[in-house]
């Protein structure tokens, strides 16, 4: 399934009663954010899903690689970064350690490369990796409910962005490390044009930070398409988002 792209208001998010958030200063020139692409457990969560299976995914989160098409989705991306050129795309990659974004980010550059696009500074950065979802690790929903139906009708009670499973991590604790995260790389990276390559869950913090302090928590958005492309620019000041889960790069590169 795919996202049109979307423009976003100026203003950005708001809180409850119009009550315009608190956006600190961003020290970064422009800021791009891409999720992985389809990977080996997103086709099989579907597919558990849609049999009503109860069994995990087997292996570890960290280690799940991309799908077929998550390659191809990748190298789209490649062709997206090799058009940006070295005056206006990223000049900085900050990349998820999680094996399926670094094989995304890994894609993306050869892809680039073949087409003529220039080298960019690449780092891994602990706090993009994805969300944990502790004795739940690569369960699908139905999974859950077998297990513990109990913890599953807390998730629905609680609702996703404050739901923590055990030994896990709830949305509000992956913007805790987010905020972190984008405050050291204001600092460290000022000035800079920079590409995120992460996570759904990761992506949801940064627009819920990035909108500042008072932002209501995007909490009822869709999930993020793989591979698509969200995009901050400054104002001279902040940070403002321009569009959001962009797939138009992919090209048919998506899901049935």
């Amino acid at each position: 399934m795919t996202a049109e792209p979307r423009a976003v208001p100026r203003g950005g998010s708001q809180s409850a009663g119009s009550v315009p958030a608190l956006v600190p200063p961003c020290g970064l020139d422009a800021l791009w954010a891409v999720r992985h692409g389809e990977s080996t457990a997103n086709v099989a969560f579907a597919a558990a899903v849609a049999s009503r299976s109860t069994e995990p995914v087997a292996g570890r989160d960290r280690e799940v690689p991309l799908s077929p098409l998550g390659v191809r989705q990748a190298e789209a991306l490649g062709g997206w970064l090799a058009g940006r050129g070295r005056q206006s795309g990223p000049d900085l990659v900050v990349c998820s350690p999680y094996l399926r974004a670094r094989q995304t980010w890994q894609a993306m550059r050869e892809s680039a490369s073949a087409q003529g696009g220039s080298a960019v500074e690449t780092v891994v950065d602990e706090r993009l990796r994805d969300r944990e979802m502790g004795i739940f690790e690569l369960h699908p929903p139905t999974a859950v409910q077998a297990r513990s139906p109990e913890e599953a009708a807390r998730r629905v009670l609680l609702g996703e962005w404050h739901y923590r499973p055990p030994g896990g991590e709830a949305l509000t604790d992956v913007a805790l490390r987010v905020r972190q995260f984008i405050t050291d790389l204001s600092q460290a990276a000022a000035g800079r044009r920079v590409l995120l390559v992460t996570h759904d869950a990761v992506l949801l913090a940064l627009r819920y930070v990035l909108a500042g302090i008072g932002a209501a928590a995007p909490e009822h958005l869709p999930p993020v398409p793989n591979a698509s492309l969200s995009h901050w620019d400054t104002d001279g000041r902040t940070l403002r988002l321009r569009t959001w889960g962009d797939t138009a790069h992919l090209d048919g590169q998506s899901p049935p």
